[in-house]
């Protein structure tokens, strides 16, 4: 394999600036692809593309933008298309935890923020690059997902439900497209050593969590990956006490 598997690709990645995303934002740039960054904190955005830099001597694309404001993602399309002319690889780590209360308790403006993020920005993205995924020669579409999609637990009504729905949108996304070369994917990094694990698990000892960083080698690795459609979702937990990647 070459030492730079993903060489000359083009890499979307939001959530950037922080935790799994910008993991996976270095883990691309080191295995050769350049890097799109989206998040809301351009200060975080320059940050990581100092570290690119450092470590691999190109820049990346850095792109300040809230998610929430979904129009600004037709613009991201639209600038991706004009200066690439396509998207091999797109990761969607961008999300919000909410607030961790009963469903009778949520507040509705937080549910729409929840839902504008969570849901509404992963429609509008798919809509916004599945032409420069179809003129990609090896399109994949990562999107980070949560067990609590499929094992609903008191007082996460609002994230639950959100990443529920994103699961079932990516799914149907993914059987539209099956006779195409784009293929997506759902991966579940479990409990990590993030900001927003901090904010659900705040008496939890962060130290006996795994450091986002190694989930990286994953994400390139699904990067690459020969997938059908996505029947089940990949979970970090498995692929690192596997040591080898499953069908997707």
């Amino acid at each position: 394999m070459s030492d730079l598997p993903l060489k000359d690709r083009i890499a979307l990645v939001t959530g950037a600036s922080r935790g799994i995303g910008k993991a996976a934002a270095l883990a691309l740039a080191n295995a050769g692809a350049h890097v799109v960054a989206v998040a809301r904190t351009p200060g975080a955005l320059e940050a990581l593309d100092d570290e690119i830099r450092a470590a691999t001597g190109q820049p990346a694309t850095l792109v300040p933008m809230d998610i929430g404001e979904v129009d600004g993602l037709d613009q991201l399309g639209l600038a991706i298309h004009e200066r690439f002319g396509r998207l091999d690889i797109l990761v969607h780590a961008a999300a919000l935890l909410g607030s961790l209360t009963p469903v009778s308790h949520i507040e509705p403006k937080h549910w729409d923020r929840l839902v504008a993020v969570n849901l509404t920005a992963s429609f509008r993205l798919i809509r916004s690059v599945e032409p420069l995924l179809r003129a990609s020669e090896h399109p994949r579409a990562i999107f980070l997902t949560s067990s609590r999609a499929s094992a609903p637990k008191a007082f996460w009504g609002s994230y639950g439900a959100t990443k529920a729905a994103m699961e079932a949108l990516v799914r149907t996304w993914a059987d539209e497209l099956e006779q195409t070369k784009v293929r997506a994917v759902l991966l579940d990094p479990g409990a990590m050593r993030t900001r927003m694990r901090a904010e659900a698990m705040p008496g939890e000892n962060p130290a006996h969590l795994p450091d986002p960083s190694e989930i990286g080698p994953l994400i390139v690795d699904l990067a690459q990956a020969d997938m059908g459609l996505p029947t089940s979702t990949v979970v970090f937990s498995d692929w690192k006490t596997a040591g080898t990647l499953a069908s997707a």
